[in-house]
Formats: structure tokens, C-alpha cells, sequence
């Protein structure tokens, strides 16, 4: 079986596994989210924090909760690893610098998990497990706690009408933030996880506690490995897209992703709950239809973009690449070009950023496409949670651009789209790319941070831009040729992951909180369909367009101009 072939049904065989899982799992997390009734341990979680489960929450008050969350995550996070050197069962590793501590605080919270450090080196398993482990669950768990209120905006018949004082009031209410955090980490990433890490574990992943062993080489000499509870965290790290590996090689470590069903078994994981979400947004908004629209925009922006990965790869050009059959540098033998094209557009079209083989190493459009799928903005089909609100903005902003062409007030499932959405939609997609390139002009202009990266060129520029478009975006993958522990390195992504996560979400929930006060708006035969083909086309290109005026000219001169240079 040539690679090409064996590429292709890989890839067929991902495609109907997630069909599969689709349906019933799409389902499963819409009656989540639309059940009154709390589990007995939901209750005690609710007791501990002194949160009331069924008090109901305008915008401010949900975003309030999830910025005292997470702030109270980064804070403990932090202390944890400046702590680490005096904590028992650290197996002798050191406290974390500070700068660093804060970027690895920042980072997982984030749900980015970019890392600066040697994980087998520089993390002990207290830290890999009370700290990064319990942030992969309660940072996916908040993404998909922000999409469900965005949701709850669409399917609010329109804002709940209260009395008060025996006036009726429009209350724009969106759920309950802290239900909705526990429910997503008790009843969807605990047992997936649980699932994932078994069959993981099936498989030769690692799960221990062991200390610090000294192995012999093939070539003679030794060297120190360590264990540790690594399945575990490999499993709810691609199943809540969060992406860090307890080891520095991450999903190209055999420890962590031993055999080519592991390798797909994961890329499965990472793409499960992104797809199966807009099954649970038709779900919950009353027309499944609409969820199809979303998921078709989705998927047809992936098979594409995996589809050119494979392309670029696959493309001999000299008898190296022909005898390897593809372009081998930098990938795992045992996963191959194709699988290794699949992970590199699953990990950059969400926010993972795990990796199975170094995107540096890919030739120069295939680096510009893992660069181009987080400049999209991850959103095919995008984060655990982040994804969906991702593409129900840039719906938004499709409906708007339709309803300008027309002459019509644009209308989405039911809402008007006038000024007061608009503006949060628009700055939400502005954000992320003010983020990503005005960091990377200051990173290229100043002396010290240029001396971090390992090339020079177009392809040096690509490690810059790679690294804040991959922290703004919260995705945590890198060009492996750029030193990025360094004091820039660290405060500066470590101040764009958090503007990059939180500021997204301000403007989210602002939206969500202007659609749940309106009236609902009835059909009329001038009503832009937004469920049939013809919007997701527009959707998709609306997506393309904005993204290439956006940062072609940076993509120019970097992955561009190695591309056309090889």
C-alpha cells in the first residue's frame, strides 16, 4: 500500500468514526445543558465554591464568573510552580522561574498550553497533575460554558420576562456559569477522559508514578527518562483541545502516542467535541438544520485544508523526497506523511496545538497552511467551545454582509443584526489578529528578541509570526527553531494569551446578552435562509476573504516567500 493511499484511509476511516459519535454526542451534551437536575457531587462542588446552581445570570454577571475563575486559576497555578521546589513528591525538580511560571500559568488557564519548557525536565507530577491536569478540564470546560450562554441567546424564545415590582422587565438572561463550568467538566471531559485514557493506556501509553530512571541507548551511553501519569493527561489534552505533553516531543513521544491507531485514535479525540457541538447548537436553538449549516462550513474548510497538507507533503521534488516518499523531516516513521498532514491541520484548525511531528520542518506552504488555520481563528471546527462561538460570530457577520447586500436589516435565527451586534462581532475578529501581528512587528524590530530565533529569513520571520499568531489564538503549537524561554518571550505570550482568550470572550458575551433581550423576529419570504447551502458558501467565503486581507500581507513574507523560494 503506496503512503498516499494509506493517507486517504486514514483518513476516510477519522471521517466515519466522527460521524459516528456525532448524533449521539451532540445530543448527549444539548440535554447537558437543558437539564434542571444536579448530580449529588455537582451539589457538593456548589456547596464548596458558595454558588447558587439556579440563579440565573445577565452577560455581566456570567463574564464576571468566568474572569474570577480564571484569575483565581492563574494565581494558584502560578504559586503551585514557584512553590515546586519545597512540595513533596516533586522528585527533586526545581521552583519555576518566575516569568516562566507565569507564561505556564497563563498558558494552561488559557486553554493554550503553549510551552517554553522541557516537560519531563522542568515538571514534577504535583505540577503535572494538581495544576496542568486540572486546568486542561476547567479551561475547556469554560470555552464550552461560553458557546452554551451564546447559544442560550439564539434559543431564548426571547429574553425571559420577570416581574418586578408588578412591572415586566426584559432580563437577557444566559444560564448560570458556575452549573454550567461543573456540568462540562463532571458529565463530559471527566468520563471521555476516563474512555480515552483506557484505551490509551490499552495501547502502551504510560500511567505511573514512577521516579526518575537511567536506560541504556542503541548507540552505547544512557540516558534519564521519567514516568509519570501520562495517559491520563494525554487523554482530556486532545479530547478538551487543550494540547501541552507531559513530554517536550508531545504527541510524537511513544510514551504518549505509541502506535499509528493511538496517533488517529488522538486526532479523533481532539475533533470529537468541536464537530459534535453544532449538533447541540441545532439542538438547543430548535433546528437541527441550522447545526448542519455550521458543521458543513466547518468540515468543508478542514477536508480542504487537509486535503492541501497532504499536497504540499506528498509533492516530490528530488530524489530524497521520492525514496521517502514525501517530506519526511521532522515525522514520525511510525505515523508517516499522511497521518502526520491530518494531525498538523486538526491540531492549527482547533485550539490543541498538540503535535506528532515539528510544523518547522514541514515544507514552506505546508507551514503557511498550520499557520493560516489558527489565523482563521480556529474555527473548523475550532476550540472545545471557543470553535463553535468562533463560527456563530463570523455567521453574524456573513448574515450582516448579505443583509448590506440586499439592502436588508439582517436577521439570524430569529434575531435582528443591527448596531449593537454588530459591534462586539466586529471586534471580536479584530482582536486576535491586532494581537498576533502588532507583537510580532514589535518582536522583528527590537534587538533581543531576534536573537531567539535559530533561522534567519522568511522562515525566522515564520517562528515570530507562528508564536503570537499561536498564543492570540490560544493553539500552544511553535516552529520548534525559536528560543522562546526567554524574559520577552514569556511575558509578551504570555500577556497575548490572556488578551487573546478573554477579550474574544467579553465580546461574546456582550452578543449573547443583545440577542437574549430581542423580540423574536418571524420569518418572511425576504429571510435569508441561513440553513441551506448557499449560506454556508457564503459563510466559507466570508471566513477565506476576511482572513487573506487580513494577514496576507504578513504570510508574504514569510511562508510565502520560502514556498515559492524552494
Amino acid at each position: 500500500m503506496g503512503p498516499v493511499l494509506a493517507g486517504v484511509l486514514q483518513l476516510s476511516a477519522l471521517m466515519a468514526a466522527l460521524a459516528l459519535a456525532y448524533i449521539p454526542l451532540g445530543n448527549y451534551m444539548a440535554k447537558v445543558y437543558s437539564s434542571d437536575r444536579h448530580w449529588r457531587v455537582e451539589k457538593w462542588i456548589y456547596k464548596g465554591i458558595g454558588a447558587n446552581p439556579d440563579a440565573e445570570m445577565r452577560w455581566p454577571s456570567y463574564l464576571r464568573g468566568v474572569l474570577a475563575f480564571s484569575a483565581v486559576g492563574v494565581l494558584f497555578l502560578y504559586l503551585l510552580q514557584r512553590l515546586q521546589g519545597v512540595l513533596p513528591g516533586s522528585l527533586g525538580f526545581r521552583s519555576i522561574d518566575p516569568d516562566q511560571a507565569f507564561n505556564t500559568a497563563a498558558s494552561f488557564v488559557t486553554n493554550t498550553n503553549w510551552q517554553s519548557y522541557y516537560g519531563e525536565q522542568a515538571m514534577g507530577p504535583v505540577v503535572q497533575t494538581a495544576g496542568l491536569a486540572v486546568q486542561n478540564f476547567v479551561s475547556a470546560a469554560v470555552g464550552i460554558a461560553v458557546a452554551v450562554a451564546l447559544v442560550r441567546g439564539f434559543a431564548l424564545p426571547h429574553s425571559r420576562l420577570r416581574s418586578n415590582g408588578g412591572t415586566s422587565v426584559r432580563t437577557g438572561e444566559l444560564g448560570n456559569f458556575w452549573t454550567d463550568m461543573v456540568r462540562g467538566v463532571t458529565r463530559i471531559l471527566l468520563p471521555g477522559a476516563l474512555i480515552a485514557a483506557i484505551v490509551l493506556v490499552a495501547c502502551g501509553a504510560i500511567q505511573n508514578f514512577s521516579g526518575i530512571h537511567e536506560v541504556g541507548q542503541f548507540m552505547g551511553g544512557h540516558q534519564q527518562w521519567n514516568g509519570g501519569a501520562v495517559a491520563s493527561q494525554e487523554a482530556v489534552k486532545e479530547l478538551g483541545t487543550n494540547g501541552g505533553g507531559y513530554f517536550n516531543a508531545n504527541s510524537a513521544h511513544p510514551f504518549e502516542n505509541p502506535t499509528p491507531f493511538t496517533n488517529l485514535f488522538e486526532i479523533f479525540l481532539l475533533l470529537v467535541i468541536p464537530f459534535a457541538l453544532t449538533r447541540t447548537f441545532g439542538v438547543m436553538v430548535g433546528s437541527v438544520r441550522q447545526g448542519y449549516a455550521i458543521l458543513a462550513a466547518m468540515a468543508a474548510i478542514w477536508v480542504g485544508f487537509v486535503a492541501l497538507m497532504m499536497w504540499t507533503e506528498f509533492t516530490h521534488h528530488g530524489p530524497a523526497f521520492e525514496i521517502a516518499g514525501g517530506a519526511m523531516e521532522g515525522k514520525e516513521t511510525r505515523f508517516g506523511v499522511g497521518s502526520s498532514s491530518i494531525f498538523a491541520v486538526s491540531t492549527t484548525l482547533t485550539s490543541t496545538g498538540a503535535v506528532d511531528s515539528f510544523h518547522s520542518s514541514f515544507t514552506g506552504l505546508g507551514g503557511g497552511i498550520t499557520m493560516l488555520g489558527m489565523m482563521l481563528g480556529e474555527i473548523a471546527p475550532g476550540g472545545t467551545g471557543s470553535g463553535l462561538y468562533g463560527m456563530l460570530i463570523m455567521a453574524v457577520i456573513a448574515v450582516f454582509i448579505a443583509g448590506l447586500m440586499v439592502g436588508r436589516t439582517p436577521e439570524y435565527l430569529g434575531r435582528k443584526i443591527g448596531i449593537r451586534e454588530i459591534k462586539p462581532a466586529a471586534c471580536y475578529i479584530l482582536v486576535t489578529p491586532a494581537l498576533a501581528l502588532v507583537f510580532t512587528a514589535f518582536a522583528m524590530a527590537l534587538p533581543t528578541p531576534a536573537h531567539s530565533m535559530t533561522n534567519s529569513g522568511a522562515h525566522g520571520f515564520s517562528e515570530i509570526l507562528y508564536a503570537y499568531t499561536s498564543g492570540a489564538n490560544n493553539n500552544g503549537s511553535a516552529f520548534a527553531g525559536l528560543n522562546a524561554d526567554t524574559h520577552w518571550f514569556n511575558t509578551t505570550i504570555g500577556l497575548v494569551m490572556i488578551l487573546g482568550r478573554f477579550l474574544p470572550m467579553v465580546f461574546v458575551l456582550a452578543l449573547a446578552g443583545s440577542l437574549a433581550e430581542q423580540k423574536p423576529v418571524p420569518v418572511t419570504a425576504g429571510t435569508l435562509r441561513t440553513e441551506k447551502p448557499l449560506f454556508t458558501g457564503l459563510l466559507v467565503g466570508a471566513i477565506l476573504i476576511i482572513t487573506g486581507l487580513t494577514y496576507f500581507p504578513a504570510l508574504a513574507l514569510g511562508p510565502l516567500a520560502e514556498g515559492l523560494a524552494s
